[in-house]
């Protein structure tokens, strides 16, 4: 009987462990439909070619016509629509800042994401690729072309943004578009409207995107000692027509109208990704990457949420849309927290006077990890190309690091030294895919081995 019982004992231990480690088990809600990532332009056309997800794709698309998610979700064929769409390319797409087709490209994202959210969200995910590179390279040569390591004295008097409008007007494409903007921007249309504020953004958005920022940085986040030299820095974006207006929105109802211009959800949402403060990275920036948050804050300039700086002071550093929190009632709370999050930032505020300093960070590992883009996935440089290149998987590391903000050539807020020993676990995620894998799953799976270890002691105590 003894022996029996064992044996049975040892039939249903094999069997569990088996399924434990069989392939099925390991695929999971982390692994199930990898799928290489495409930019939606392309996986729209992966779509278009496979009839399914071309029929679910228009289901879909009807679906969320006039419709909000709850409804839109009571409607059974529309819920199989999108759990399809959902195994589908389209559901890990994003798109690259300044490629060929990015509006259409942003229109095939947001078709699939504005059905999977709850209403409207505080942060949305970014619908662009996200930034890795550094601005190290550009940080340098703003350190030498605004006098930083020079003469105290002869940079003290140096007017670093008329430096750099000077730097401009010496490169053809920055100033043939600099001054189509100006001439724009400047164009009074009667005496009751100062300008075409629509073609203004249009040629400031034409600007920014075409122009390298080693130039476009240099005017927008020059440092200054003198209010006149701060006075020019706010004057880069021509306010009186591209920012000001003789009344200021709810910030809220501003927010409300660039959402629902696909571009501008788009760069909003970016800033959030990537200038959001993070009290977890020694810059307050994600990843501690100053390229992504200034490239993300040039990016909204030239649509209804177009920021700038709020005066002329060159000692501190305040920058918000033209927008106040008057008259929002019981969301007032809601929106100064929108607000602070351009005039009361941290990471902004630091990448700017970095900027301005010629400093970067270097804490990141050589090749930073992708962040998964649950809470607020951007290229600034426009002459990236259109074609994606292949991502590689990023493992599993520790990076301990014990430094200072002095240390690292950074200006601290406060006249006190920041100093700070952290050890950050970057977890492994799916390139181009919003799925991260637990870094426990792999020691989940390693249990079966060890069962198997433990089995025979077990079969012999039975048997005595």
């Amino acid at each position: 009987m003894i022996l029996a019982n064992a044996f049975c004992l040892f039939f249903f231990l094999d069997e569990t462990l088996r399924s434990l480690a069989s392939p099925s088990s390991l695929q999971g809600p982390e692994l199930h439909g990898w799928r290489p990532p495409v930019d939606c332009v392309r996986a729209n056309e992966l779509c278009a070619a496979e009839s399914n997800c071309s029929s679910r794709y228009r289901t879909l698309r009807q679906c969320l016509a006039g419709r909000d998610r709850n409804t839109m979700l009571a409607n059974k064929e529309c819920q199989a629509a999108l759990e399809v769409l959902q195994e589908s390319p389209l559901y890990d797409c994003l798109c690259k800042r300044g490629m060929k087709k990015e509006l259409q490209c942003l229109q095939i994202y947001w078709s699939i994401h504005l059905g999977l959210t709850e209403g409207e969200e505080f942060y949305e995910a970014s619908p662009y690729e996200p930034v890795t590179s550094r601005l190290s390279d550009i940080f340098r040569l703003a350190s030498i072309l605004s006098g930083t390591g020079a003469d105290p004295a002869v940079s003290a008097k140096s007017n670093h943004c008329l430096d750099a409008a000077k730097a401009c007007n010496l490169n053809d494409n920055c100033k043939k578009l600099r001054s189509s903007y100006i001439s724009i921007c400047n164009r009074e249309i009667s005496s009751t409207e100062r300008c075409n504020r629509r073609k203004c953004h249009k040629a400031l958005r034409q600007f920014f995107d075409r122009v390298p920022s080693e130039y476009t940085y240099r005017m927008l986040f020059c440092s200054c000692q003198d209010q006149a030299c701060a006075e020019r820095r706010r004057q880069t974006i021509l306010p009186s027509c591209s920012y000001e207006d003789k009344e200021k929105p709810n910030c809220l109802e501003l927010r409300s109208l660039c959402r629902t211009d696909h571009l501008c959800r788009s760069r909003l949402a970016d800033f959030h990704t990537n200038c959001r403060a993070s009290y977890r990275t020694l810059t307050s920036c994600p990843a501690d990457n100053y390229q992504a948050c200034l490239g993300s804050y040039a990016g909204m300039i030239g649509f209804d949420m177009t920021p700038n700086y709020v005066d002329s002071s060159p000692s501190s550093i305040v920058v918000s849309p033209w927008c106040s929190c008057r008259g929002s009632g019981n969301m007032e709370e809601e929106c100064e927290k929108f607000l602070r999050d351009f005039t009361e930032n941290p990471c902004l505020r630091n990448a700017i006077q970095a900027f301005g300093n010629g400093t970067d960070v270097n804490v990141s590992p050589k090749n930073p990890p992708f962040q998964a883009t649950q809470a607020p996935r951007v290229e600034k440089t426009p002459s990236l190309p259109d074609d994606l290149s292949d991502s590689t998987s990023l493992g599993t590391s520790v990076i301990t690091t014990c430094t200072s903000v002095q240390e690292q050539g950074l200006k601290a807020n406060n006249s006190k030294e920041l100093s700070m020993c952290f050890t950050e676990l970057t977890t492994n995620i799916i390139p181009g895919s919003k799925k991260v894998i637990k870094l426990n799953s792999g020691l989940s799976r390693a249990r079966p081995t060890a069962a198997f270890t433990v089995l025979p002691l077990l079969m012999l105590k039975l048997a005595l």
